[in-house]
């Protein structure tokens, strides 16, 4: 069945449950996990708050510790389980491609995340990175709600 499986997380309380269930699904199976965030390049220019800092290397700095914080949690919860789990933090533009890729180079056979359930106008407009993965991803992806 699946051995290695890729969990994506955004440190929402909503991938913090998934990548729980997904760390039982891996212990049950005697598979292993990769846990993978990935946050966007730095720009000189931008609209995104977050984006907000000194510099590029104040930015990243503050990018990895807050997927140092993402990856805790998990990382205990696959620990207590005796579930091997590694972790990756990527800067990518789409986080959706950065999930397929992270899953195709890792070579995971599951990919496993939360839905964030957008609804109405804002899921025909906006889409969620969910359903970007589910589109193009040849990977089976495991979604929970």
């Amino acid at each position: 069945m699946f051995r290695h499986l890729l969990i994506a997380t955004d440190g929402s309380t909503l991938s913090e449950d998934a990548a729980r269930n997904a760390i039982g699904l891996a212990k049950s199976l005697g598979a292993r996990v990769t846990v993978v965030t990935a946050s966007l390049p730095y720009h000189v220019f931008t609209t995104d708050y977050v984006m907000v800092s000194d510099t590029e290397n104040s930015y990243e700095r503050e990018c990895r510790n807050r997927a140092e914080q993402y990856f805790a949690a998990i990382k205990k919860t696959a620990g207590s389980l005796g579930v091997a789990c590694d972790q990756v933090h990527v800067f990518h533009e789409q986080a959706y491609a950065a999930i397929i890729e992270t899953a195709e180079q890792r070579s995971c056979d599951l990919i496993c995340m939360a839905s964030h359930g957008r609804a109405g106008l804002t899921a025909l407009v906006v889409g969620s990175v969910t359903m970007k993965v589910l589109t193009h991803s040849r990977i089976p992806v495991l979604v929970w709600r």
